[in-house]
């Protein structure tokens, strides 16, 4: 548990660290593509979604045996963007230096397979050390 834990935590606080920052840096996405004055809704909406898994995998991370079913939806956030980007990139819709970007997801979607998988078994061991009822389930 102790890995999910730091991996979990770690992965949401990498998160905050990376995302909010953009809230702040607009004129630096414009620079490139089209400004996001002209998406807001897109820029400001993705970044917010985004931002807001950081802290689900902080809520994960807390208590990774009962939180164990919400590492599915987070391991498909982390490998959704992966495959967007590899699919962009495949097309030609995005060049090599953008579609790098999928690295640190691809690091941290791989760690969380792996808590996913570890927790597995500590959450059997507690269902049979307990009171018979799923820590995932009971509050």
């Amino acid at each position: 548990m102790k890995f999910a834990r730091f991996v979990f935590i770690g992965g949401g606080v990498w998160g905050i660290a990376a995302l909010a920052p953009f809230y702040w840096l607009v004129d630096i996405s414009g620079r490139r593509y089209a400004p996001p004055v002209d998406y807001p809704q897109f820029f400001w909406g993705f970044f917010s979604v985004a931002l807001s898994w950081q802290f689900a995998f902080l809520l994960i991370g807390s208590n990774p045996v009962r939180f164990r079913p919400l590492m599915v939806p987070a391991i498909v956030e982390k490998f959704g963007f992966i495959v967007t980007l590899a699919l962009l990139l495949g097309r030609g819709r995005i060049p090599s230096a953008d579609a790098a970007a999928a690295i640190p997801d691809a690091v941290v979607g791989l760690l969380f397979v792996v808590a996913f998988v570890a927790t597995s078994s500590e959450s059997r061991s507690t269902l049979r050390a307990g009171n018979g009822v799923d820590p995932a389930v009971s509050a």
